[in-house]
């Protein structure tokens, strides 16, 4: 959603929850933040509302974009919305939407494998990933780090193609 959509009146509740729907991922612009699970609701108590976002991890650079674009939206509406961020409980990539691990692949990174476990805290990727251009499990890890934290650098075996594999966490 562009700047100039965001700051357009919101002129009731529910269009406010549409407005909120539509944000996008500043680092990843195919998600929104509910297909991230970074909305964790939307309360209203008379004219006062609430959203709640939690970050994807507490160092994620991309916090301060997204709390200034759900402000922005409560700022268009006449309801006094306020932003909170809270860290509990943390974020996990199992709160990644179907439609947003459908969405990565599409953009060309590996959605994360499996479910979050102790076994991806540590760092043990024996899960298989595929690749997002051609499926294949035939693939390696290039770098823990791809171009974010979140995400890992990947190449594919069978068509030799380099991806970011959004790391489960």
């Amino acid at each position: 959603m562009s700047s100039e959509a965001i700051s357009q009146p919101v002129d009731d509740y529910a269009a406010l929850k549409l407005r909120l729907s539509e944000l996008c991922d500043p680092e990843i612009p195919v998600l929104t933040l509910e297909d991230l699970g970074i909305i964790r609701g939307v309360s209203r108590d008379g004219n006062d509302v609430v959203v709640t976002i939690t970050p994807t991890y507490s160092g994620c650079p991309a916090m301060d974009a997204i709390e200034s674009e759900v402000q922005q939206v409560l700022d268009a509406s006449p309801l006094n919305g306020t932003v909170e961020t809270v860290f509990d409980p943390p974020w996990t990539t199992d709160w990644l939407s179907e439609d947003g691990r459908r969405k990565l692949k599409e953009y060309g990174i590996a959605p994360p494998a499996g479910t979050t476990s102790k076994r991806a805290l540590l760092g043990d990727y024996s899960e298989a990933v595929h690749c997002p251009r051609c499926d294949s499990t035939n693939t390696r890890v290039i770098s823990q780090f791809g171009s974010t934290a979140c995400k890992a650098l990947y190449q594919c075996q069978s068509c030799l193609e380099p991806f970011d594999y959004f790391k489960c966490h």
